[in-house]
């Protein structure tokens, strides 16, 4: 069996955030100290992160289900969960990211590269963090977000600077044994590699790598044979070599024909058009190989190709065609941009962005997104009347129900926010003029209250200022009767 994997699909879980804790001080006599809960932890993210010393997604292949730590919930006496352990996962040199659909979401190139593909949820606040002036002993406590969850898809494409590609059996494999310090596994029949192998060759001052590309056959970039598996390895490399057997005994098969083959395939797998080729004529050590490779040669230097002979077995003709691909390499090296380090990208949200959107749908129902709508539903606890109006409140302040309004919404309308569906209210979540009740209950929910409005208790406060219109008049009697007994008496 193949110890190596390129392919594979990962199913992520971030830690979930812990839940905050609703609790109240209490010692002796002191027996209502105030709010002390604590906050819930934070959920662990899952990273990926490039470690040269990893070669193959095996690892992920026996195990596709990645979830990392929960957070802790809070406590009493102010006492906050623990954070959720991150995940670091380490991937291969040129392992693409991407979904299941193919969004690409992150190319990863070169030692330490890190992304983070799933963040862990933020916990939940106490009920210690969400008294104020108003609410001085809340009777709830926010819940911990559930962290991200999402399947993603790991392509390894080697980083290679040189592709040997050819049919089975033309002898990569073992050219690249004798050019570089690589043992892959050679026998004679084929397919007998079914991994590509990477070797790293010195030449003089140059150094680069070059990848072995087994399984090229006809029909390989429609998916048949191993082919399009390993196709994929080819999109990195500067240069391609076509290394074709001088020595083959299949009926039908000679170097030209090879090379168109091969061509049709790069060509159908796209991409590949502009990379120099090429031409490593192996095997010449057969004497059949010889007198063949020199038939061919000036054919294939009639269709542009620098062409080499070369044997694996005795070394000949290894070394220009080494200096050669160094030379190419170089050209493209030099040819490329130069490595820029990723740029720090600041978008500052707009002034007029309230962060969330309202769409009227055609059901006459509405959906509001944003991340902080949605976030804050996630976090309330709906068996507790308190925390529903204090949600309420917090959508108020954000502006929801304004938008709500202007986009036609009506009392009773079915509004939608994440996962949740509410019958909209407005007249339930004034928020000016609050006053809390009892912990865990709020009377702005209450099918039939008692409570006087506001406009109710200012007439009160009116009427008890106002002095009845009867006293004053027999304050004025009074006075005048005094003024005239004084009169007399005098």
């Amino acid at each position: 069996m193949a110890t190596f994997v390129d392919r594979v699909v990962l199913h992520l879980q971030a830690g979930d955030g812990g839940h905050g804790c609703a609790s109240i001080h209490r010692e002796k006599f002191k027996p209502f100290g105030g709010p002390d809960g604590g906050n819930g932890g934070h959920g662990g993210s899952v990273s990926l992160v490039v470690d040269p010393q990893v070669t193959t997604l095996l690892d992920f292949h026996f195990r596709p289900h990645v979830k990392a730590d929960n957070g802790k919930g809070g406590a009493g006496s102010n006492r906050d969960g623990a954070n959720g352990r991150d995940l670091v996962l380490t991937v291969p040199n040129g392992t693409v990211v991407q979904t299941l659909d193919g969004t690409v979401l992150a190319d990863m190139v070169g030692a330490g590269t890190t992304f983070e593909v799933a963040r862990g949820g933020r916990g939940g606040r106490g009920n210690a963090s969400l008294a104020n002036a108003r609410r001085k002993a809340p009777g709830f406590a926010e819940l911990g977000e559930p962290g991200e969850q999402l399947d993603v898809v790991l392509e390894l494409k080697s980083v290679a600077d040189v592709g040997l590609v050819g049919f089975p059996s033309a002898g990569k494999s073992s050219l690249i044994s004798v050019i570089s310090a690589a043992k892959p596994k050679i026998a004679d029949y084929p397919f007998t590699t079914l991994v590509p192998n990477l070797g790293v060759v010195r030449v003089d001052n140059h150094t680069f790598t070059v990848a072995d590309v087994p399984g090229l056959i006809p029909g390989a970039a429609t998916g048949k044979g191993l082919g399009l598996e390993f196709l994929r390895h080819v999109e990195r490399c500067a240069v391609l070599v076509h290394v074709i057997d001088a020595a083959t005994l299949e009926p039908g098969r000679d170097p030209l024909a090879d090379i168109d083959t091969i061509e049709a395939e790069l060509n159908e797998y796209g991409g590949l058009a502009d990379r120099p080729r090429l031409v490593a004529v192996n095997k010449i050590d057969v004497p059949d190989g010889r007198d063949l490779a020199e038939i061919v040669r000036p054919d294939l230097e009639e269709r542009g190709y620098r062409v080499f002979e070369v044997s694996a077995a005795t070394r000949e003709g290894l070394k220009e065609l080494t200096y050669a691909m160094a030379e190419l390499v170089e050209q493209a090296r030099r040819a490329a941009p130069p490595a820029e380090p990723a740029r720090i990208v600041i978008r500052p949200r707009a002034v007029d962005d309230a962060g969330f959107t309202i769409e009227a749908q055609p059901d006459g129902s509405y959906t509001v997104r944003g991340t902080r709508p949605e976030r804050w539903v996630l976090q309330t606890n709906f068996d507790n009347d308190e925390a529903v109006g204090y949600l309420a409140d917090r959508l108020a302040r954000l502006g929801v129900e304004e938008k709500l309004a202007k986009a036609g919404a009506q009392p009773g309308d079915l509004v939608r926010i994440g996962e949740r569906e509410f019958d909209w209210q407005p007249t339930l979540y004034a928020g000016v003029d609050f006053v809390p009740g009892n912990r865990g209950t709020d009377v702005r929910l209450e099918d039939k209250s008692t409570r006087a409005t506001a406009a109710e208790r200012l007439a009160a406060r009116k009427a008890r200022r106002k002095r009845p219109e009867d006293e004053f008049e027999g304050t004025d009697a009074d006075v005048s009767d005094d003024v005239d007994e004084r009169g007399d008496a005098e």
